[in-house]
């Protein structure tokens, strides 16, 4: 490498954390002027680099021309490139990382090429891989690349997503079916089996984002329709009924779901129906084959939150209702 791309101590980048609190149609370019810089979004970013960084469309477009890929030549960098390679920042940020975060994908594709497959799966100070900022910043063609060099699947962010977990709660379908694109049914149950540190997994996510396509996906893949979140035991079921998304619980019971999960504190889907008073939802439980009696820890039934209100009182098989001494359903 002939030329060195300028670097100095100021040269730092936290990932991708600020992303969320700024608009995508507001974060600065490379070549934002210092005024506009300053002036984009209300919070200050976490992400220094583009008000100190000394990279620049110029300086990566230069070191794309120096490190080029030839498809009949195997690249061999140079002791110079290596160290650029292979240098975090104070947050501990690779050059692969912050090509993903400026969006400079073809950049990103030439430096997948050129890193070594340890240096792939490097989490920075947020905990943040190449493929998590790659899915966030919703870049197939960089996520596709990534994987096909085997990165990791597994590996969770400071929050305990996996990429994965970030697709399913972003609604990113793209991203999301390149990551479960040929790979294993075991390795793949891994992943999706796994909990953030909020407890859940990626089908609760997709679910309470009403991202209903993801939803389908997995459970395309076989997806476990009953695992449990950490917290307090919901199933993507009982999400589904305090969302009142009647198209999600409608999903779910066609594909199996079981319908008489309970929730730590021994409620089921029914129980969360009735006691948010949604005579829909309760129906297509009991259509699906509710269990009407069962108890919580409580010690009660889905009848006894429902509150008076008839329309829910008239899917319970009793003779005889009265509330306050008025018969308000006979058989």
């Amino acid at each position: 490498m002939e030329r060195k791309i300028e670097q100095d101590e100021s040269w730092t980048d936290s990932g991708i954390d600020s992303f969320k609190s700024i608009p995508r149609d507001q974060y600065p370019s490379l070549e934002t002027s210092e005024k506009d810089k300053q002036g984009c979004g209300t919070e200050e970013r976490l992400d220094s680099a583009y008000v100190s960084s000394s990279l620049t469309t110029d300086s990566l477009d230069d070191f794309i021309d120096k490190c080029r890929i030839s498809e009949a030549t195997e690249c061999e960098c140079t002791e110079e490139e290596a160290t650029l390679l292979t240098t975090l920042t104070e947050d501990g940020d690779t050059i692969l990382h912050l090509a993903i975060i400026h969006e400079e994908e073809d950049f990103a594709h030439q430096l997948i090429e050129l890193f070594p497959h340890e240096l792939l799966d490097i989490q920075n100070n947020l905990y943040q891989t190449p493929l998590h900022l790659a899915t966030y910043l919703n870049q197939p063609s960089v996520v596709k690349k990534l994987l096909v060099k085997g990165v990791s699947l597994d590996l969770q962010d400071q929050e305990g997503n996996t990429p994965l977990h970030v697709a399913c709660e972003r609604g990113l379908w793209e991203c999301a079916c390149e990551m479960v694109h040929d790979v294993s049914a075991n390795k793949l149950a891994h992943v999706t089996e796994a909990q953030n540190w909020r407890g859940l997994a990626c089908l609760h996510m997709a679910t309470r984002h009403k991202h209903h396509r993801l939803m389908r996906l997995l459970m395309k893949k076989g997806v476990d329709l009953n695992i449990q979140e950490g917290t307090s035991g919901k199933s993507a079921l009982h999400m589904a009924v305090e969302l009142h998304d009647v198209s999600a619980v409608t999903l779910l019971l066609n594909k199996g779901a079981n319908v008489d999960a309970a929730m730590f504190n021994g409620c089921t889907a029914l129980h969360l129906a009735v006691g948010r008073q949604d005579a829909s939802i309760a129906n297509l439980l009991c259509q699906a084959g509710a269990d009407k009696m069962i108890r919580n820890l409580e010690d009660e039934t889905a009848l006894d939150l429902a509150d008076g209100n008839d329309d829910i009182l008239a899917l319970f098989p009793f003779d005889d209702i009265q509330i306050m001494g008025r018969t308000v359903m006979n058989f």
